[in-house]
């Protein structure tokens, strides 16, 4: 397989899973600015604004375009700002022009999704973050990344353009759960982490992952910090466990080394060691080390595991 054509298959994964991850993260917001007034955090609701744009990682362009953060500046950055790179309407453009640059590698089904929906996204622009179209706009946007990852699961061969495909959602998920977790974690095992406010803080952050209910199934007990860390990070069973993520990237960086001649470098290396730390640890020592710092080092780790998968295939 081509470089060039790998990278794009790989960007398409990212690009798409990126759109739904935002698309969620807002979605909680806008479920947590509901509860405001309930809860008497008014006060407290530009500080969830904010905390998204950190989880979403476009904090520093968004402060370099902006002098205050407020609902909907940030709604806006995050939707359809053609400054922002990672906005849901230009990951939706790019998915879509790595797609077609790649037309023959992907099936039918794969290129109506991408297609469809960017046809959709141009459509839909104008009115998307007006207050009473917004919800439906994010739930659209869910719907289209399922679509998308569908598809590939049900009509891809099991090849290398499958497996760059993957890799690129996986590395992208693993991402934005330890950026979720990140953003909330004075929530789960700082001072903050206690009353209403918290627990409610809880219930957002499993939301944003679709894994409310898994975490009743797992643990059948009522929400604690503890156990909300535990599920995300460590539990194999959830699909954006930081755990189940980053077992995915090693393994399909294992299967693209074995179709390749067995040729690896340093991004199989980052990756078997990512996945062996958290294998390998607990909750408890997690914590014991500060959940702040292990998911920042998480975090700095995925970039560097990006950077050498992109060194080692995608750019040579």
């Amino acid at each position: 397989m081509l470089s060039r054509t790998a990278d794009s298959l790989f960007w398409v994964g990212r690009y798409t899973e990126r759109a739904g991850n935002l698309a969620r993260g807002m979605q909680v917001a806008l479920r947590m600015a509901g509860l405001g007034s309930s809860l008497g955090v008014e006060e407290g609701l530009v500080d969830e604004w904010h905390s998204l744009l950190v989880a979403a990682g476009a904090e520093p362009g968004f402060m370099e375009n902006h002098t205050e953060v407020t609902a909907e500046s940030v709604i806006r950055w995050l939707a359809l700002d053609p400054k922002n790179p990672s906005s849901i309407a230009n990951c939706i453009e790019s998915a879509r022009g790595n797609g077609r640059a790649v037309r023959t590698a992907l099936t039918v089904d794969m290129w109506e999704a991408l297609n469809d929906t960017w046809r959709e996204m141009r459509l839909l622009a104008p009115t998307a973050t007006d207050a009473d179209r917004l919800p439906a706009f994010l739930d659209w946007v869910r719907a289209r990344t399922l679509l998308f990852n569908g598809a590939a699961a049900d009509t891809m061969l099991r090849d290398d353009s499958w497996r760059f495909v993957h890799l690129g959602v996986m590395l992208e998920r693993a991402d934005n759960t330890a950026r979720l977790l990140d953003a909330k974690h004075l929530a789960l095992d700082g001072t903050e982490a206690e009353g209403a406010v918290a627990y409610a803080q809880w219930q957002a952050l499993l939301r944003s992952v679709s894994a409310l209910r898994s975490y009743q199934w797992v643990y059948h007990t009522r929400l604690q910090p503890k156990l909300v860390a535990d599920l995300l990070i460590l539990r194999p069973e959830l699909p954006r466990s930081l755990l189940a993520c980053h077992a995915r990237v090693a393994q399909v960086l294992d299967r693209i080394a074995d179709s390749t001649g067995g040729r690896r470098g340093e991004c199989h290396r980052l990756a078997a060691e990512a996945h062996a730390r958290l294998r390998d640890t607990n909750i408890d020592r997690i914590l014991q080390g500060g959940l702040h710092a292990f998911l920042t080092t998480m975090i700095d780790r995925n970039l560097d595991l990006g950077r050498e998968i992109a060194d080692f295939y995608l750019n040579t």
